[in-house]
């Protein structure tokens, strides 16, 4: 995921069910509206879990990759 622009970052690597997604939802809330996070993970429940949150409280995923064991997302706060 190079040469994407993102407001923050959160590494959740090493973390499992359900603290990743607890740690997104904190960091997107103190994030304004039109934020962008990029979270790098390494839970492979994260590929469901991530995008069930971000569909569930309207916040979009810009992208999903992954590289040599790491998932990325990048996601977008939209407006509430």
């Amino acid at each position: 995921m190079k040469n994407v622009f993102f407001s923050e970052q959160l590494d959740v690597t090493g973390h499992k069910c359900p603290v990743p997604v607890l740690r997104v939802r904190r960091r997107l809330e103190r994030m304004p509206v039109g934020g962008t996070l990029k979270v790098l993970a390494t839970d492979p429940m994260t590929l469901i879990d991530i995008p069930h949150f971000c569909q569930e409280n309207n916040y979009n995923i810009l992208k999903m990759t992954e590289d040599e064991d790491i998932l990325y997302f990048l996601i977008n706060k939209t407006g509430e």
